[in-house]
């Protein structure tokens, strides 16, 4: 594993059988390469070379990337992605070796659950995200439209109006429609004008951002399904901190691509991992992010099933409000 390149071809070819081996492999390369974790580890007293398991990797608390450069290795960013917050809040600030890579695993990830991007118009309602420089988010699904070689693929700032319109248009035509959007603006979409998009795939990306109460998903799922007329309402997980994207397929859980693996933590004790079936803290393994940190301890809590799905009911009380995120009251 010296280079990029030579991994990014191991990271497509990853299953269950070889996933603990490469997940090892990249724990010791940042180990040894990343002087955050690396410090990180070493404040643990933890010997990498007793680390067998992929459950005794140490994860990374998320709040590292508010206030360090979390990078492996020496080299210059081409891009940074940061996360939404509220007013005066930190924020995350994920540096990226590699943005063409970003995109296309980006793709990678959709199509793994949904099949070839070009089968798809993507109509995106992301207003608050669309109004910030460095959103990861507004780079891939930009990319998407970009790689759906549709003419109706595009962004909506405000402009709802134009997007019902072009929603209706599209009733009758051979791809399939997906509405992406933040969750305010569906939720003004669907209260406001009640559209009848039965025929659309429905992807709600989180993010109250003071423009609304803070609710559950199931309590946001439900008023868009009937607001919109939608059967399933789809969601995607995904965070500045992550170069990988899991999603739902019209239900709660989230299902990881072969390259990502979601374990559960006691909330109470970050150390003891591995917990199923009860809520839990999430701490994320993401093999994609070579180039900064793989192994994450989130501050999202839910449930880890045997399966490899995973749900999200919200965040540990004691962690700031992030935008992208909604919160259990």
């Amino acid at each position: 594993m010296n280079t990029f390149k030579s991994f990014e071809t191991q990271l497509y070819k990853v299953n269950d059988k070889s996933f603990e081996d490469i997940a090892l492999s990249v724990f010791r390369f940042q180990a040894a390469n990343n002087p955050v974790y690396g410090s990180y580890i070493s404040n643990l007293r933890l010997n990498v070379d007793k680390i067998h398991t992929v459950s005794d990797i140490p994860f990374l608390p998320i709040s590292f990337f508010k206030t360090k450069a979390i990078k492996t290795g020496e080299w210059a960013s081409e891009t940074i992605f940061g996360s939404s917050g509220t007013t005066g809040s930190a924020t995350s600030a994920h540096h990226v070796a590699d943005l063409q890579f970003y995109l296309r695993h980006a793709v990678r990830c959709f199509e793994y659950f949904f099949g070839s991007i070009r089968d798809y118009h993507f109509l995106a309602l992301l207003p608050s995200y669309l109004e910030r420089t460095n959103s990861s988010l507004v780079a891939m699904i930009d990319h998407f439209i970009k790689q759906s070689e549709s003419a109706h693929s595009g962004f909506y700032l405000h402009d709802t109006e134009k997007l019902l319109w072009d929603l209706q248009q599209l009733k009758t035509g051979k791809k399939k429609v997906i509405l992406w959007g933040v969750s305010f603006a569906l939720l003004d979409l669907a209260e406001k004008q009640r559209p009848d998009l039965g025929h659309c795939i429905v992807f709600e990306t989180g993010g109250m951002k003071g423009r609304r109460r803070e609710i559950t998903r199931d309590e946001l799922h439900e008023s868009l399904r009937d607001g919109l007329n939608a059967r399933h309402i789809y969601s995607e997980y995904g965070m500045t901190e992550m170069l990988s994207q899991c999603y739902s397929k019209g239900e709660a859980q989230f299902y990881c691509p072969p390259w990502v693996r979601v374990i559960g933590r006691d909330t109470s004790d970050p150390f003891q991992k591995g917990l199923q079936n009860q809520t839990c803290g999430i701490n994320v393994v993401d093999l994609a992010n070579w180039h900064s940190i793989s192994f994450i301890e989130t501050e999202d809590i839910g449930k880890s099933f045997e399966n490899g799905t995973f749900e999200v009911l919200g965040r540990l009380d004691n962690s700031e409000i992030r935008g992208c995120n909604l919160m259990v009251e």
